[in-house]
């Protein structure tokens, strides 16, 4: 069976707050563990009003102590905002707490606007550069066999698997040079999906991590009872969109009716390309548009996103998925 996960960015829903999105994230990571779902993804967003994963390390922690199987982790920590050293221990202490269950993707964005990017304290104009230099680095920080006199402690030694993210042809690149897994931001950020998976498939070097290569992309599911339910569901996350797009990010907003057709056709084209990579429907429908991604793709595992204001149908989303996920094998 292909693995399936989640990605959760513990949304913040008007009316609502941080507490309650990471108890809810809490509770979506312990019913996913329930249906058969592979790993939980959080990841790290600054200064944007709906998203309250910020402190990635801290909520793994909280989501990782929560469960007893699933797989939990970074999806990912953008390592240009941070020392490697500091990601090692941090990473280091997790693996430490919860053997054998924690991730570390990597992405070189900032996950945030440039005036916090700036309060982050990190070197604007040489960081994202420096990219490929830190990951090397902070791999060098878990090895056994260290290479220079700095030690991770706890990490050294650590076993933490290491992944890139990307939504362009360089993440495919590096993941390919270092022989990691990659993981492509299809979910928001389709546009160079195919040629970034053929890059990395075609130029990918085996490592001591992994013999041959591995995709994880990214995919929208919205899941209801009806076609009509499931898409009044993703007017949430396409006002999310629209939103941030615009220079205006707020806390993930209600559903509301006819969204599609209150927006200009620029916020429409807008949409279209972001949620290419999307099923939006009742069983059967997000069934085939998750077998034609499938097949399109051939990607060795999905991370389902399901950005949805009301937390009882977020849950059933996901449920839905994971029973269609089962049907597909």
């Amino acid at each position: 069976m292909m693995p399936f996960s989640i990605l959760d960015l513990s949304p913040i829903s008007e009316g609502s707050d941080a507490a309650q999105s990471f108890r809810n994230t809490l509770e979506l990571a312990k019913r996913g563990e329930r249906w058969g779902y592979n790993r939980f993804w959080l990841a790290e967003h600054h200064g944007i009003p709906g998203i309250a994963s910020a402190a990635t390390a801290v909520l793994i922690g909280h989501v990782a102590g929560g469960t007893s199987t699933i797989r939990v982790g970074a999806g990912g920590i953008m390592l240009p905002n941070h020392s490697p050293l500091v990601i090692a221990e941090q990473f280091g202490t997790l693996e430490s707490l919860y053997p054998g269950r924690i991730d570390l993707g990597l992405g070189r964005a900032p996950g945030s606007d440039q005036l916090t990017a700036r309060a982050l304290r990190r070197n604007l104009a040489s960081d994202a550069d420096q990219f490929p230099q830190d990951v090397v680095e902070l791999m060098n920080y878990f090895s056994a066999t260290q290479r220079h006199a700095v030690r991770a402690v706890p990490g050294a030694g650590l076993n933490i698997p290491i992944w890139i993210l990307g939504s362009s042809l360089f993440g495919a690149q590096l993941a390919a040079a270092l022989g990691l897994p990659y993981a492509f931001a299809s979910h928001f950020a389709p546009a160079q999906m195919m040629q970034a998976i053929e890059l990395y498939r075609a130029t990918f070097r085996p490592s001591p991590q992994l013999d041959k290569p591995y995709v994880m992309l990214g995919f929208n599911v919205f899941a209801a009872e009806t076609d009509d339910e499931a898409h009044f569901l993703a007017t949430s996350t396409q006002q999310a969109f629209v939103n941030l797009r615009s220079g205006h990010p707020k806390k993930l907003p209600p559903p509301v009716k006819d969204y599609l057709n209150r927006i200009d056709s620029r916020e429409r084209a807008l949409l279209d390309q972001i949620l290419s990579c999307a099923a939006i429907g009742a069983r059967d429908t997000v069934k085939s548009g998750l077998r034609n991604f499938i097949n399109q793709t051939r990607a060795d595992e999905l991370m389902i996103t399901s950005q949805i204001f009301d937390h009882p149908a977020r849950l059933r989303s996901y449920e839905i998925t994971s029973e269609i996920c089962k049907e597909l094998d």
